[in-house]
């Protein structure tokens, strides 16, 4: 039978507007909800540096066993077109009536964590203390959880509750991900003219290129140029050019080695040449990789087993809120909870995959490990 209580929360939750910069009016909602749930609620004032719609949440369900903390994860922000959301179900699964995305990432997330403390208290399921974070801004550069104090979080362990595919699915590795613009300045003259007295920016680009490796290097390696931009006339030598690209990698040591060998590259082209460049790299995302002696996975490993769920470890090419929480010291991966085609207007989520979800978070509770005293 289907749980009409978890269909209804998540149903209300996607037609609360939430577009990134725009989590307000779903901050106060959540805010509200899991006030009444009876959970100590708290927000930092991330709000301030980050521009977005709201702060940070973190709500905590006071433990009444002496088991280890455990946090839960999900981000309260969709990518448009997220505005005018309605539900409809088909043949057991949720999807959009109309032109929009579902919002299934993450509402559905949320919807699951709502669901398992409703059934904890149902159930007077005996837990330990279990704290839930909620982060604006992830869509747009994890730029919520980035702002957050992790000292916030009691727990050293969690579970990010953002990602498609069949509950057991479960991200133990994400890349490091570099983002660069390289402007290259050369000397404009006229290419029929006198082609000679200018400095053209193409040559500096054929020069570099080899040097600078692209496509999938490794299974857990990739690179791309994504932009090239300049010029305004073909009678024109080109004066002016920008490159963008990206570098992903699960090791840290190799994405660092092809952002240096990116940069030498035109670095030494230009120099060649006798044009000027710029290179601006941002660090975007610090990538992890969770082995399964890891406690976090040692638990998920034992729950999934109660349940009778196969569990699927997979590498990611993009990052999530996993990695900001990774690089700030906790240890955490990121779970399936069954979405499918998110960010697009087809997407959709089984209903019986949000069901699972649930159980796998109620189990992971109860499996927690005693805390040490």
């Amino acid at each position: 039978m289907l749980n009409k209580r978890l269909v209804q929360t998540f149903s209300r939750l996607v037609q609360i507007n939430s577009v990134s910069k725009n989590e307000t009016r779903f901050h106060t909602y959540l805010l509200n909800s899991l006030n009444d749930l009876g959970l100590v609620v708290r927000e930092d004032d991330s709000r301030n540096q980050t521009k977005l719609g709201g702060n940070n949440i973190v709500a905590t369900l006071v433990g009444n066993m002496k088991n280890e903390p455990l946090f839960f994860s999900c981000h309260t922000d969709t990518v448009p077109p997220g505005e005018g959301i309605e539900v409809e179900e088909i043949d057991g699964n949720l999807y959009s009536k109309g032109e929009t995305i579902l919002g299934a990432d993450d509402k559905a997330g949320i919807a699951i964590i709502l669901e398992a403390i409703k059934q904890i208290q149902d159930q007077s399921i005996p837990h330990g203390t279990i704290e839930f974070v909620f982060c604006p801004g992830e869509e747009i550069g994890l730029i919520g959880s980035s702002a957050l104090d992790m000292s916030l979080i009691e727990a050293k362990n969690g579970y990010v509750l953002d990602s498609g595919g069949p509950v057991g699915h479960v991200t133990i590795a994400s890349p490091t991900l570099y983002m660069y613009e390289v402007v290259i300045e050369g000397q404009a003259a006229h290419a029929g003219i006198e082609p000679e007295k200018g400095v053209s920016v193409v040559d500096v680009l054929a020069e570099a290129l080899p040097a600078i490796k692209t496509g999938r290097l490794d299974d857990n390696t990739t690179a791309n140029i994504g932009l090239i931009k300049g010029g305004d006339a073909t009678n024109v030598v080109l004066d002016h050019l920008i490159v963008k690209g990206e570098i992903r990698s699960v090791d840290i040591e190799k994405a660092h080695r092809l952002v240096q060998e990116m940069t030498s590259a035109f670095q030494q082209a230009s120099e060649k040449h006798g044009a000027a460049v710029s290179i601006n790299t941002s660090k975007m995302a610090t990538g992890f990789d969770i082995s399964d002696d890891d406690q976090v996975m040692q638990l998920l490993l034992k729950s999934a087993e109660n349940l009778e769920y196969e569990v699927m470890r997979e590498v990611s090419g993009g990052g999530s809120d996993a990695n900001v929480f990774n690089e700030k010291g906790k240890r955490v991966v990121n779970l399936s909870i069954g979405y499918e085609n998110i960010h697009t207007t087809d997407e959709y989520i089984p209903i019986i995959e949000m069901e699972r979800a649930v159980q796998l978070v109620i189990e992971l509770i109860k499996n927690s490990p005693t805390k040490v005293e």
